[in-house]
């Protein structure tokens, strides 16, 4: 066997523990941002997060020390994997600025229902929370907020869009889209469909655009 050979086969096995090590990290994160997004912060142990999982606490702590460094590194990890969804889309959006900023209000909204339903209420920043938590909210919610503004700018500039001001826009615009997941937690299939189209067109009458006849795909 060439030393290249033995090489890559040491490699694998490395690698294999390390998609492993990842996937579980992942598991971890995902469950804590779900408590923490379900209870609120101090209501969450690591217990808590153990107990969910089904495993020992000391298991945690062999990936996360504490319970600030979890609850950090969830939120971040949660924040960060939404926005880039949304900044993915956008970067694959061209056209009128109204069908943009439809398009980005619809998939927002088909996030928080379908894939992370107690994501939201991470991103209210309790003012009880720990400082670095809420520094970190803060700033994550900023670059979220970006993305929205960025095209309400746009349209408003180019006289696409009448509001009374941007920020009561978003101000409504985000409220409303925090509370998707608890309005259509019952709904399934069609009607969860149809209730997110019906929630896009009522945001977009918050910049002026009134919804045309006919169906409009979410």
């Amino acid at each position: 066997m060439s030393a290249r050979e033995t090489a890559a086969a040491d490699a694998a096995p490395v690698g294999r523990v390390q998609r492993k090590r990842d996937r579980r990290i992942q598991e971890i994160l995902a469950t804590a941002a779900e408590l923490f997004g379900e209870r609120g912060y101090d209501a969450v142990s690591l217990e808590d997060v153990a107990e969910r999982l089904d495993v020992t606490k000391g298991s945690l702590y062999y990936y996360f020390p504490s319970k600030d460094q979890l609850g950090t590194s969830a939120i971040e990890t949660l924040g960060n994997r939404w926005t880039e969804r949304l900044e993915g889309l956008l970067a694959t959006l061209d056209g009128p600025v109204h069908d943009r900023l439809r398009r980005l209000i619809a998939e927002h909204i088909g996030i928080a229902v379908r894939d992370y339903p107690a994501g939201l209420r991470l991103f209210l920043v309790p003012q009880d929370w720990p400082e670095q938590q809420r520094e970190v909210i803060k700033a994550l919610r900023q670059r979220h907020d970006r993305l929205f503004r960025d095209l309400i700018d746009e349209g408003v500039g180019s006289g696409s869009f009448t509001v009374t001001s941007v920020d009561s826009a978003l101000r409504c615009m985000h409220a409303s889209m925090s509370q998707s997941a608890v309005w259509f937690s019952g709904l399934r299939g069609e009607r969860l469909d149809a209730a997110i189209t019906e929630l896009t067109d009522t945001l977009m009458m918050l910049v002026g655009a009134v919804p045309g006849p006919g169906p409009r795909p979410a």
